[in-house]
């Protein structure tokens, strides 16, 4: 039985994460998992559980939020690629 290293519980269906810089990690559930290792957008705090966006190093959760914080190539960066299909 693993015990959360976010919350403390022991759960006899824990898990370990390794990442690639060696580190393990264990977790009772995937909301804790997240509360540790997801990154957090610099905007507007919320963990960055899909694909996000970079930009000069820096990380959003999504165009909007890198815009809103005035990073210099925001202004080009878009959610979605391509035409709208409608």
């Amino acid at each position: 039985m693993g015990t959360c290293e976010v919350c403390g519980n022991e759960y006899w269906m824990s898990f370990e994460v390794r990442t690639v810089g060696g580190g393990v990690h264990t977790f009772d559930s995937f909301e804790c998992a997240a509360q540790r290792l997801a990154p957090q957008c610099e905007h507007c705090g919320c963990r960055i559980l899909g694909h996000g966006v970079e930009a000069s190093g820096r990380f959003f959760c999504c165009a909007h939020c890198a815009r809103q914080s005035d990073v210099a190539v925001a202004g080009e960066l878009r959610d979605a690629v391509g035409a709208h299909p409608g």
